[in-house]
């Protein structure tokens, strides 16, 4: 008989993933008989929608991402060779894996108050959600430990701890930035992508070639 190689605990972080999964089809199934046949699901850098699902599919589409990416976060802490070093900053990991599910959930909710009339800007939802997801994920940088899932993971990394442990320090600098400069969206939001894509991809193109330069110094 086929079983699961760990037990799920009873604990406050899986009572909230069980909750959020829960609540978000909730929400979708309350407001399904309200909404259009298509429902506007995508906005282009101006605002303007540019993008329609069918009710069926868009209105269930961010609660079934919430459901599977919550079973990845679960299972990442419980499997790979390194798997004891995410339990050193398990708080942290826990605490981003909120702040992720939140955020979808909350786009979940723009865009069904959207298709009932209720304009809610993603001009304003992205950028603060974005920050805030950037600016933790660099605090969770900061205490990562060295692991196959998460973190800056590249060869130089991974072979080595003092590699891992000075880029992730500046790692963790460079994403809370990228956070602050994402909320600046809010205010030029016609710019908005820009300030979230283009600092992530420099900040990450140079912690890439960081970690090499580190690995690559005199031991």
């Amino acid at each position: 008989m086929f079983s699961f190689p760990f037990k799920l605990k009873v604990t406050k972080f899986n009572i909230f993933l069980f909750g959020i999964i829960l609540l978000s089809f909730l929400v979708s199934i309350y407001f399904y008989p309200q909404l259009p046949d298509k429902i506007a699901s995508h906005w282009g850098i101006n605002g303007h929608v540019n993008g329609y699902l069918p009710k069926a599919i868009g209105v269930f589409l961010l609660p079934v991402t919430i459901l599977i990416i919550s079973i990845f976060f679960i299972l990442i802490p419980k499997i790979g060779p390194l798997k004891a070093n995410i339990g050193q900053f398990i708080k942290y990991y826990n605490n981003f894996v909120i702040i992720l599910l939140t955020f979808l959930f909350l786009i979940q909710i723009q865009i069904l108050f959207w298709n009932i009339g209720t304009k809610i800007s993603p001009g304003i939802v992205i950028p603060i959600g974005v920050g805030f997801l950037f600016f933790y994920t660099g605090i969770l940088l900061e205490h990562a430990k060295r692991n196959w899932f998460i973190g800056i993971r590249t060869p130089w990394t991974l072979s080595s701890n003092v590699v891992w442990d000075k880029t992730h320090k500046l790692g963790g600098k460079l994403f809370k930035l990228s956070g602050l400069i994402s909320f600046l969206g809010i205010i030029f939001q016609g710019y908005v992508i820009l300030f979230i894509v283009v600092p992530i991809l420099l900040f990450s193109g140079y912690l890439i070639l960081y970690s090499y330069m580190e690995y690559k110094k005199p031991k």
